[in-house]
């Protein structure tokens, strides 16, 4: 049985980290997790071989027809955002778009999508140094400078290099469901998920031992170790041995999100991977997370994950059996 169809668009120059993300989160036969896997297909754009950075190039692989055909189309990052994208990439774009696939793009790859037509009047993202660029050339699409990926449901954008990481796993969560996806990020050994936008990534290096923003990282760790414990604000800066007005600065600079926030979608994460594994009943699976309350969960599950969590376990415990 195939399994969703994945096809990269690969033209000339294509930068190699971003093209290898979605290789590694999708071409990697992980059947082990959940069958079937998906089906990647390299599509030169340009007659093979595409010459690539660093001397190497791609011989082979599938055409724009596969582009067209697919489930998923993943856009690598472009080369140079201030050059029009071939005319035959973008029919092939709005084609497969036209048919119901989704369509994401890593970085600089949003320039790709815009060009397509397939931005205007949505929310996207891209590499902090090119949001300036994106919202002055396609002044129809809502530039979000901040945040490290969209989604729009069909259509999906991520900010620069790492970010795509970010992009890819949460496709795979949406796909197959957080279990899934939080082993694809272990063996990548990344974050399932990361709170917070680019804002935290542009200027200033990580912080050493003893200041505020790893005594921010302690109490994460202790929180994440405790999520069935009460929390407010008060009781986490005081394990940080902060005022609550300075840990909460602390913690948003740090996290790029606010404490409560964070906590929130630390306790779905963490009721999503029940859902998917046990039996557990919603009462006692919110007592587990931190919740308190079938009520609460329900409340606070559908605001992050976009459904109920009866819906949730339908739709992915039977894939992670």
């Amino acid at each position: 049985m195939s399994g969703h169809r994945i096809a990269i668009p690969v033209p000339a120059d294509t930068p190699l980290f971003e093209l290898a993300v979605p290789c590694e989160v999708f071409g990697i036969d992980r059947s082990y997790l959940v069958k079937p896997w998906y089906d990647v297909t390299l599509c030169p754009v340009g007659p093979p071989p595409v010459a690539l950075p660093l001397g190497l190039a791609l011989t082979g692989g599938g055409s724009l027809d596969d582009v067209a055909a697919a489930d998923t189309v993943v856009v690598p990052a472009w080369s140079d955002p201030l050059t029009e994208p071939p005319a035959d990439l973008l029919a092939a774009l709005r084609a497969a778009h036209a048919r119901g696939a989704r369509i994401a793009s890593i970085c600089s790859g949003a320039f790709v999508l815009a060009a397509a037509g397939l931005l205007d009047g949505r929310r996207a993202t891209t590499h902090w140094q090119y949001t300036d660029a994106l919202a002055a050339r396609y002044p129809r699409v809502q530039v979000d400078a901040n945040v490290l990926y969209t989604d729009d449901g069909d259509v999906l954008t991520s900010a620069g290099t790492a970010a795509g990481l970010d992009l890819c796993v949460h496709m795979v969560r949406a796909d197959h469901g957080a279990r899934v996806a939080a082993e694809v990020a272990r063996r990548l050994v990344v974050p399932p998920h990361r709170d917070g936008g680019q804002a935290q990534y542009i200027r200033s290096p990580l912080p050493p031992p003893g200041t505020e923003a790893d005594a921010i990282s302690t109490v994460m760790a202790w929180a994440l170790e405790h999520l069935d414990r009460p929390m407010s604000v008060a009781d986490l800066a005081r394990r940080a041995s902060m005022s609550q007005r300075t840990f909460a600065r602390a913690f948003t600079a740090a996290a790029g999100t606010s404490p409560m926030h964070w906590l929130t979608r630390r306790r779905v994460a963490a009721a999503q991977e029940l859902l998917e594994t046990t039996d557990l009943p919603v009462d006692r699976i919110a007592e587990k997370v931190g919740f308190g309350s079938a009520v609460t969960l329900r409340a606070r599950f559908s605001q992050v994950a976009g459904v109920p969590p009866a819906q949730y376990r339908r739709t992915f415990a039977a894939r992670s059996a």
